[in-house]
C-alpha cells in the first residue's frame, strides 16, 4: 500500500530533529513506498493540508483510501519503525471526518 507523505517543502533539511526528516527517514528505513508531497512553509498558506486533515501542522501521512495520520513526529517515527503504521487506523479520519486526528 502507497501512502503520500506531507512535509514541508524544506527537503533539504536532514537533521534528526526536522520533524518532516524524522518521519521521512523512518519510512525509507522501514522499505515503505510512499510520495512526498512538498507544501508551503507557512502555516498560513496550508488551506489544502487543513481541508485534508483538519489541521495545519506537517508531517501528515495519507492513505490511499483518503484517510490520514498525524501525530507529534517522533511518534509517528516510532509507529513507523514498529511496523504498526497500517494498524489500528481507527484513528485516522477521511477528509469528510471533521477534525481528524490532529495534535
Amino acid at each position: 500500500m502507497a501512502v503520500k507523505l506531507h512535509r514541508c517543502s524544506n527537503m533539504w533539511v536532514k537533521v534528526s530533529g526536522h520533524p518532516c526528516w524524522k518521519v521521512q527517514n523512518a519510512l525509507d528505513e522501514k522499505g515503505i513506498d510512499y510520495e512526498v508531497v512538498k507544501g508551503p512553509l507557512r502555516r498560513g498558506k496550508r488551506d489544502d493540508l487543513e481541508r485534508l486533515s483538519g489541521q495545519r501542522h506537517f508531517p501528515v501521512i495519507e492513505f490511499e483510501d483518503g484517510s490520514f495520520y498525524r501525530e507529534e513526529s517522533k511518534d509517528m517515527a516510532a509507529r513507523i519503525r514498529q511496523d504498526q503504521l497500517f494498524e489500528g487506523r481507527e484513528g485516522a479520519t477521511p477528509p469528510d471526518g471533521g477534525a481528524g486526528a490532529s495534535v
